[in-house]
This record gives C-alpha cells, sequence and structure tokens, in this order.
C-alpha cells in the first residue's frame, strides 16, 4: 500500500473524531460563556435586592429595639427589586411569557429578616376558576424558635435579643441574654459562647430544613411544565451560611436551566448592608497562553472563561491581575 492511501485512510478514520471533537470544544465553551452570564445576572440581581431592603427603614422610630442590627425587612421591595434587575440582565423586561418561563427555574427565595425569615416559593391555589392552580407566594414569616432540653423556649435575632418562655414557671421576657442571664434558670443566657454558636445553629438549621422542603417541592409544579431536572438544596459552606445571618439579607436560587448537555445550578447572596464589589472575569491570552483576571466592565483579550467575586479569589486560582482602571496593576 502506498504511502498516500495510509494517508487517505487515517483522514478517513481520524476527521470525523477531530470533527466531533471540534463540535464538543464549541459547545463547552458556550455553555461556559452561558454560565458566566446567568452568573452575572443572578450576583448582580440579590446585590440590588439586598441594597434596598433597609432603604426605607427609619431605626431610631422602631421601639423595644436598641441594636445597630435590627432593621425591618422591606421584602416586596426586595422581590420587585431582585426580579427587576434579574429579567434586565436576561433580556426579558416587559416579556411576561419569558417571566413566567424563567421563574419555573426559581425553586425558592428567601429573605432573611432580624428576627425572622420568609420564604418565597410555590404554592397551590384555587383560581378564580375553581380548578387547583400553583404560583410563586410568600410564606408566613417563621421566627428564629428554639428548645432547650428543660422545654424552655427561646426566640433568637440576629444578635443577643431574644425573646424567651420559662418552662418551669412560664415567664415570658424579653431582651439582650446577658441582661436576662440573672431574671430566669435558663442555663443558656449565661453561657455566651455556647449562646452564640446555638442561636447560629438553630438559625441556619431552620432555614436549611425549610428551603430543602421546599426545593424539593418544587420538582411537582416543574414536572408539570416539562421540566425533567430534579431540583435539591445546593451545599452552602458554613462561611456562606454565617455570612449570610449576620444581617438582614436575601439568599436565591436559580437552577435547571439547560446548557448544552448540563444544566446551571446557582445561588448568591445579598445582604442589606452589602458594599458592592467588582467581580472579575478570567480568560486566557489568545497570543502568550498567559491566564490574566480583569475587572467586569474591561475590554478582554478572548472571551471570559471564569467569574470571580473579587481580584483575591482570581489570583488564587492561578490568574494575573490586569485592570484597566489602574495601569499600575499589570
Amino acid at each position: 500500500m502506498k504511502i498516500t492511501d495510509f494517508a487517505i485512510l487515517f483522514v478517513i478514520i481520524f476527521f470525523p473524531l477531530f470533527w466531533l471533537s471540534g463540535l464538543h470544544t464549541d459547545e463547552q465553551a458556550q455553555a461556559s460563556s452561558l454560565q458566566i452570564s446567568y452568573t452575572t445576572a443572578l450576583r448582580t440581581a440579590v446585590q440590588d435586592a439586598g441594597q434596598v431592603m433597609s432603604t426605607n427603614e427609619q431605626q431610631q422610630y422602631e421601639a423595644g429595639y436598641s441594636s445597630e442590627k435590627f432593621f425591618r425587612a422591606d421584602k416586596e421591595l426586595a422581590l420587585h427589586t431582585f426580579l427587576n434587575t434579574l429579567y434586565l440582565n436576561f433580556g426579558i423586561r416587559g416579556d411576561e411569557s419569558a417571566q413566567q418561563n424563567l421563574m419555573h427555574y426559581i425553586p425558592a427565595i428567601v429573605v432573611i429578616d432580624y428576627d425572622g425569615y420568609y420564604i418565597y416559593a410555590t404554592e397551590d391555589y384555587t383560581g378564580s376558576d375553581g380548578l387547583p392552580n400553583a404560583r410563586h407566594m410568600w410564606h408566613p414569616k417563621k421566627p428564629y424558635a428554639y428548645s432547650d432540653a428543660q422545654g424552655n423556649s427561646i426566640q433568637f435575632t440576629l444578635d443577643h435579643y431574644v425573646h424567651v418562655v420559662e418552662a418551669s414557671t412560664g415567664k415570658v421576657l424579653d431582651g439582650e441574654a446577658e441582661q436576662l442571664a440573672d431574671q430566669t434558670n435558663i442555663a443558656l443566657l449565661d453561657q455566651i459562647n455556647t449562646f452564640e454558636q446555638v442561636r447560629r445553629t438553630a438559625i441556619v438549621s431552620s432555614i436549611q430544613k425549610d428551603l430543602a422542603y421546599y426545593i424539593n417541592k418544587h420538582n411537582e409544579y416543574a414536572s408539570r411544565y416539562g421540566i425533567s431536572y430534579t431540583f435539591t438544596l445546593p451545599t452552602i459552606s458554613q462561611g456562606e451560611w454565617n455570612n449570610s445571618i449576620n444581617d438582614i439579607g436575601i439568599i436565591s436560587f436559580l437552577q435547571g436551566i439547560p446548557t448544552g448537555s448540563g444544566y446551571y445550578n446557582n445561588y448568591a447572596l445579598g445582604g442589606g448592608r452589602l458594599v458592592k464589589k467588582t467581580s472579575w472575569l478570567g480568560t486566557t491570552d489568545p497570543d502568550s497562553g498567559i491566564k490574566y483576571a480583569y475587572p467586569n466592565g474591561c475590554k478582554l483579550p478572548a472571551p471570559a472563561q471564569d467569574l470571580f467575586t473579587d481580584a483575591k479569589e482570581a489570583a488564587k486560582s492561578g490568574y494575573f491581575l490586569r485592570d484597566c482602571r489602574n495601569p499600575l496593576i499589570h
């Protein structure tokens, strides 16, 4: 067999493989680009929502509280802002049909208030025609409740202010845990380090439990619209949970949107006192092959590959920092 015959045979055998590999690479690149776009839209939406949650609050007029953390979260304004920003970034503002379709991929939103939390999730209701239907709605506010081994009831807040009911006497008290320690036999109030651990664990566990329930329940409604994706509560680090309950805030989940051969699944946290940070986009220089990260808004030499919340995160992932706003960073 001649050398040219071998060459032709090689092309016949391997060209389809190279072609399929190229298609797969293009698909991965498109999926990665979509993932970054969705993440940017989601994070921007919760950041905007977090910033407006306490806009109209006048703390000095609130009776009974002297805590710097006491703000009454405006859940309606937060939800309106979140959805408005999300629709805008998805390019569906004014398109009610597309907006309703996007809501199928939002299994739950939670607003963390000073003394409890609200969950916005899908629920059954009876329509005006008498037929059963489903829609997203607010569920009743749930307090950060806890009961100890002696049956004492404690309702926590985002700081040390508590509402307690002493089981043995029926005594009801409100105030700072440290101040109430001498007025009741509830041992937890006299152990501040333990109190803080129990408080955080009780708040996070309660929110996690309810979120898992509503997100899992969302599968029933999603299947009605032909969505086969299984919605589940994603893993959130303990550090992120702790940050989320430092002040009032909002958590939203966006899941199940097809991206190539996979699905988009993410969440975002926005605080009521959030200081907005500039996100950074990671890319690879087409000429040198070196990985660089630029602030969101800078002109990139190639399509973005990664999205980071700050420069430190980008640097940890092996990217060299470049900032079009600051020539000294290069």
